[in-house]
């Protein structure tokens, strides 16, 4: 007996469960009980108490004469009702109390179970609804559990236990027990009747949101995040744009002194954010989407999109970015295949590309050079060893070694 009614203790400090929905699982619970034992609950009155925890069971059958009662389940005979209280009379309703006990301890245990995967059912439930209602929105937790391909993650402020997959992490994401971590819910969904909720943190969504927390205007309506294009963790392109020609949406964003964007590039592990004016302009997003080079002229091919860009040559490399980041990102915020080409400049003097040196300087060196946008020698020497270094995966003997080679060709 004092299992089910601790059970129901429990049931009613259930935190996500309203009372109506209470109320229903329990009288569901005890009148299967009753049905078991009489074969039937029409006749009897479940009464929940949900303020104090407790409950009654009422039988109730119409008191008649003796010898007359034809439906045990529904009539009872006036000497067995004076017997539980003697102001009975024939004609009247019989109320007779009963008793948790009295269904045996097998049903009891049986009824405790029931109510038990009801109340979980309930709670997995509440949860899922929950926090289906919550995806889009960043929610801070404490690393609980890390395991090979996830950690298990605490919700700070409900206690619920949240997955943070390996592959939602930013490279250089490095959390240990009981470390606090950010991430936005990502998605939820119901594996074998358990919600299941997924955290981000490298989802284009987690960077929005903290934007809409850092930057008021955002949150207010005057200022609207157009796109956002991520190399989590590497470098970040956002398009904003302000309905307001009073409000500047970029220097919004940055903030004083970069007050704003500061805290969440240390949120995502120094992720490199360029900030962009939006514009329906095709030509002048691109030319903006380069950030930071400078750049000179472009030729839009927008049957197919593609987009020329000619730079000066010290903005070449600007433009394509280590390892090309800068240029995928642009690509991908114009939705436009962008091809960087060197201005010519009749005043320089004559180049040779970095293709005629194979012979004397390796070729994945070559290579390496190339994709920071230096083809030709002059575009390398015109950058210095710590730059060169900085931009490339190449060491500084080695780059010192190629600077001679280069230096050589034009020392003529």
């Amino acid at each position: 007996m004092m299992n089910l009614v601790d059970t129901f203790s429990e049931f009613k400090a259930g935190k996500n469960i309203d009372r109506p929905t209470m109320v229903r699982v329990l009288e569901d619970v005890f009148r299967t009980l009753i049905k078991k034992k009489f074969g039937s609950d029409e006749n009897f009155d479940v009464i929940v108490n949900t303020t104090k925890g407790d409950l009654e069971l009422w039988r109730v059958r119409e008191i008649v004469p003796d010898g007359e009662v034809t439906d045990d389940k529904s009539q009872i005979s006036i000497s067995e009702a004076l017997s539980i209280d003697d102001d009975y009379e024939i004609g009247e309703e019989c109320y007779e109390q009963l008793q948790l006990k009295d269904f045996g301890r097998r049903a009891i245990m049986a009824a405790r179970q029931t109510l038990i995967s009801r109340i979980m059912e309930l709670e997995k439930d509440e949860i899922y609804k929950k926090y289906m209602e919550q995806v889009g929105t960043i929610v801070l937790c404490e690393v609980h559990q890390i395991l090979k391909r996830e950690l298990l993650v605490l919700d700070d402020k409900t206690g619920n236990e949240l997955i943070l997959p390996r592959k939602e992490m930013i490279n250089g994401d490095f959390f240990r027990k009981g470390d606090m971590v950010k991430g936005v819910i990502k998605n939820v969904e119901m594996k074998n009747n358990t919600p299941i909720v997924i955290l981000s943190r490298t989802d284009n969504l987690f960077l929005s949101k903290l934007l809409e927390q850092e930057v008021p205007e955002i949150e207010d309506g005057l200022i609207t995040i157009q796109k956002i294009v991520r190399l989590p963790g590497e470098r970040a392109k956002v398009a904003v744009e302000s309905y307001d020609d009073r409000i500047d949406p970029v220097g919004a964003c940055v903030g004083m002194k970069g007050s704003r964007i500061h805290g969440i590039v240390r949120e995502l592990k120094n992720e490199n954010i360029d900030i962009i004016n939006f514009t329906n302009n095709e030509s002048l997003l691109i030319q903006r989407a380069l950030t930071p080079a400078r750049v000179s002229s472009i030729d839009l091919d927008t049957e197919n999109k593609r987009a020329s860009v000619y730079l000066k040559p010290d903005q070449v490399s600007l433009a394509i970015g280590k390892g090309g980041t800068n240029i995928k990102l642009a690509s991908l915020l114009t939705e436009y295949e962008i091809d960087v080409y060197r201005e010519n400049d009749t005043t320089e003097l004559d180049d040779v590309d970095l293709d005629e040196f194979s012979d004397e300087i390796e070729d994945w060196i070559i290579e390496e050079l190339k994709a920071i946008g230096c083809d030709t020698a002059r575009s390398v020497l015109e950058l210095s060893v710590k730059e060169l270094v900085r931009r490339t995966d190449l060491e500084e003997e080695t780059i010192g070694t190629v600077l001679k080679v280069l230096e050589a060709e034009f020392e003529d």
